[in-house]
């Protein structure tokens, strides 16, 4: 059972389960990296999934407790800045977090994106909703 109700709510395009379904089992590497560093509450005691359908819209990993979404930017993104900025304020618009990694900083130096991440406050301490209050 999901630690939050932010889980249920999301917006999601049924549509995309088997695109989603494809993703996962696609096996691209540096996912695949960062997944294994991800899943199991390895990161901080915190459930990820990978490739979750929101709207419709495909994340790379996104934590539910912490309302995170994780994208991994590969050189397929790099004609699409615009429309990963959309898609970012789409997703913000929700009440969510996103963290943009590059996908050579993981195949490079996967032990530095692992700290950061354990580190980063959206992924640290409680969710606004649940307890922080901005002063």
């Amino acid at each position: 059972m999901r630690k939050t109700k932010i889980y249920r709510s999301l917006p999601y395009n049924p549509a995309l389960c088997d695109r989603a379904k494809a993703l996962r089992k696609a096996g691209i590497l540096h996912e695949a990296l960062l997944w294994l560093q991800l899943k199991s509450s390895k990161l901080n005691n915190l459930d990820f999934d990978r490739q979750k359908i929101i709207g419709n819209y495909i994340v790379d990993f996104y934590c539910a407790e912490k309302a995170v979404v994780i994208e991994v930017d590969g050189s397929s993104h790099d004609s699409k800045q615009l429309e990963d900025a959309q898609r970012d304020e789409w997703l913000r618009s929700l009440g969510l977090t996103v963290i943009r990694l590059l996908a050579k900083d993981i195949l490079q130096n996967l032990e530095g994106v692992v700290i950061f991440l354990k580190n980063h406050p959206a992924l640290t301490g409680t969710p606004p909703a649940e307890g922080n209050r901005e002063m």
